[in-house]
C-alpha cells in the first residue's frame, strides 16, 4: 500500500458527468454500477450513516436482501481503493452497523467546488460552467440521485443565463446566443434564455428571427404551462423589434446619399447624349 500514514489521506471526487476517483493521487477504477453508486452516495453524503439506511437509498424497490447486495458492492469498493495501492480503512469508516467516509480524510468533489461557485454569482458563473461536464453520476440510474441530479441541472441553467445575459450586456451577442441556445436545449421552458435570444437577434439580427423567437416563446408557454410570456419578456420583444426597425433605417439613410450622386451622375450624362449634335 502507498498510503503516507504521516499525512492526510485524500480522496478527489469527480461527480458531474462520468465517475471518476483519485484516492490519495492514485486513480480508483471500480467494477460495476452498484459499486459505483455507493462510492458517489459516499462522496454526497461522507458522513457514517446506518447500512439499512444506505441501503435503501440505493435500493428502495429491491425485493430481495438489499443487506447483502450493500455487502457486496462495498466489498467492490474496497477492492478498487486496495488495487490503488491505498488502505480503503484510510478511506472509508465501516462499522458494524454503520458506513462512511473517515473523519479525517481530505474529501474533494466537483459538486461542492460547484455549488461554492454558483454562490459566489455572476462573476464566478464562467467558472462554475466548466467544471459542468455533465449532470450528476451520468450513467447511474439509482433514484436516490434524482433530486440532486434535478437540483445542481437547474444551478447550472441558471449560471448560463447568467453567462449568457452577461455577454450580451458586454456586446457578445455570438457568445450570449451560443449559452442561452444551450440553456433552451436542456429546457425550452426557461423564459430568460429565450429573452436573451430576442434581445440578441434585436441587436444583430433581423426582424424576422425576433418574431420567429418570440412565437417560438409563446407556444412552448402555451402548450406547456397555458400562460403567455411575463411583462418585462414583452418589453425585451418591443425592443428588439424596434431596434432592428432602427437599424434598417440607419442602413436606409447610409445609403440615399450615394444613391442620389448615382442618380444625378447618369441623368446629366444621358442628357448630353440625348443633346449631342448627331
Amino acid at each position: 500500500m502507498t498510503t503516507d500514514t504521516t499525512t492526510r489521506p485524500t480522496l478527489a471526487v469527480r461527480l458531474l458527468g462520468r465517475l471518476e476517483i483519485v484516492a490519495c493521487d492514485q486513480p480508483v477504477r471500480l467494477a460495476g454500477r452498484h459499486a459505483q453508486a455507493l462510492a458517489a452516495l459516499l462522496a454526497l453524503r461522507p458522513r457514517p450513516r446506518l447500512r439499512d439506511a444506505i441501503a435503501a437509498d440505493l435500493w428502495p424497490d429491491f425485493d430481495g436482501p438489499s443487506a447483502s447486495s450493500l455487502r457486496q458492492a462495498l466489498w467492490l469498493v474496497r477492492t478498487g481503493i486496495a488495487a490503488a495501492g491505498v488502505e480503503p480503512d484510510t478511506i472509508l469508516e465501516v462499522g458494524q452497523d454503520t458506513l462512511g467516509l473517515r473523519p479525517d480524510l481530505e474529501l474533494d468533489t466537483d459538486v461542492a467546488q460547484f455549488e461554492g461557485l454558483v454562490g459566489d454569482g455572476r462573476q464566478s458563473a464562467g467558472r462554475a460552467l466548466a467544471l459542468y461536464r455533465g449532470d450528476l453520476a451520468e450513467g447511474l440510474g439509482h433514484e436516490c440521485f434524482a433530486a440532486d441530479r434535478e437540483r445542481l441541472s437547474d444551478l447550472y441553467e441558471d449560471a448560463l443565463v447568467e453567462v449568457a445575459e452577461a455577454r450580451l450586456a458586454s456586446g457578445d451577442v455570438s457568445g450570449a446566443r451560443t449559452a442561452a441556445s444551450q440553456v433552451l436545449a436542456r429546457d425550452p421552458l426557461r423564459e430568460e434564455a429565450h429573452g436573451v435570444l430576442i434581445a440578441a437577434y434585436g441587436q444583430a439580427g433581423t426582424r424576422s428571427q425576433v418574431v420567429r423567437q418570440y412565437r417560438r416563446l409563446c407556444e412552448v408557454l402555451r402548450t406547456e404551462l397555458a400562460v403567455g410570456p411575463l411583462p418585462e419578456t414583452d418589453a425585451a420583444y418591443r425592443t428588439a423589434l424596434a431596434e432592428t426597425v432602427r437599424r434598417s433605417r440607419d442602413r436606409a439613410a447610409a445609403m440615399a446619399p450615394a444613391q442620389g450622386r448615382g442618380r444625378h451622375v447618369f441623368d446629366r450624362s444621358t442628357l448630353a447624349r440625348v443633346l449631342a449634335p448627331g
